[in-house]
C-alpha cells in the first residue's frame, strides 16, 4: 500500500450522477416529463441536463419557469414517478468500481456528495452494491445544496481530513463550484451533464474523457 507521504489527496469525493452512475439522460427525460405533466413548456435537453446535480426542488424550479409555485409539490411528485419506473435501469460507468477499489486499496478515503435525496442515493448504492466502497456521504436534502460548501465541509470535519488534502469529482459546474467554495481542489469529468468549456473558469486539475482516464490520474497525481 502506497504510504500517506506520497498522496496529494487523503479524502475524495465523488458526485455520483454523471460521474459515477450513468444516469443523465434518464434525469433528462424524467425532468421533461414532469414539466409536461403539470402543464409547463418542454426544457430542451440542455436546460434539463444544466440543472443536474442541484437539489431536486431548485433543480426543478429553474428547469421549469413557467410553472407556478404552488405547483412544485405537483411537479416534484411527477418527477419521482417517472425516475422510480426506470432506476433500476441505471448502471455504473465501466470502470467505477476497479477504480474505487484502487483508490482504496491506497489507502484515500472516499465519499459522495451529491444532489440526490438520502433515500435515493441509498436506494443507489444498494442497487450497486456499494456501500462498503464509501466512507461516508452527503445528500441534498440532509445539508445544503449544491454549490453551498456545507456537505464537503461536514464531510471533511467527519473524515478528519483538511481542504488541501481532500479533491471533489465531478460532472458539472456544480460541482467545482462547490469545491471551490470549500477551498478544495478538484477534477471535471466530460462525459456527464456539463459541457466541459464551461469548467475553465473553475479551474479543475484536470478534466477526464473516461473513468480509466480518471482513474489513470488519480493514481498519477491523487
Amino acid at each position: 500500500m502506497t504510504e500517506p507521504r506520497n498522496r496529494r489527496f487523503d479524502l475524495i469525493a465523488f458526485d455520483w450522477d454523471g460521474t459515477l452512475y450513468d444516469s443523465t439522460q434518464l434525469i433528462v427525460r424524467c425532468i421533461q416529463a414532469a414539466v409536461v405533466d403539470v402543464g409547463g413548456a418542454r426544457p430542451s435537453d440542455k436546460d434539463a441536463a444544466w440543472v443536474i446535480g442541484l437539489g431536486l426542488a431548485e433543480a426543478l424550479a429553474k428547469a421549469a419557469p413557467d410553472v407556478p409555485r404552488e405547483k412544485y409539490a405537483q411537479l416534484g411528485a411527477r418527477y419521482r414517478h417517472h425516475y422510480i419506473g426506470h432506476h433500476n435501469d441505471l448502471v455504473l460507468f465501466d470502470g467505477v468500481l476497479p477504480m474505487l477499489d484502487a483508490l482504496r486499496a491506497r489507502g484515500h478515503k472516499l465519499a459522495v456528495a451529491t444532489g440526490k435525496s438520502r433515500s435515493g442515493l441509498d436506494a443507489a448504492l444498494a442497487t450497486a452494491t456499494l456501500h462498503d466502497r464509501f466512507d461516508s456521504s452527503r445528500t441534498a436534502d440532509e445539508t445544503a445544496g449544491k454549490p453551498h460548501p456545507r456537505m464537503l465541509l461536514e464531510l471533511m470535519e467527519e473524515l478528519a481530513v483538511p481542504p488541501e488534502r481532500t479533491l471533489m469529482i465531478g460532472d458539472t459546474t456544480h460541482d467545482l463550484q462547490l469545491a471551490m467554495n470549500a477551498g478544495c481542489s478538484s477534477v471535471g469529468v466530460s462525459y456527464g451533464a456539463h459541457e466541459p468549456g464551461d469548467f475553465d473558469a473553475l479551474n479543475p486539475l484536470f478534466i477526464a474523457h473516461s473513468v480509466p482516464s480518471l482513474q489513470h490520474w488519480l493514481l498519477s497525481n491523487g
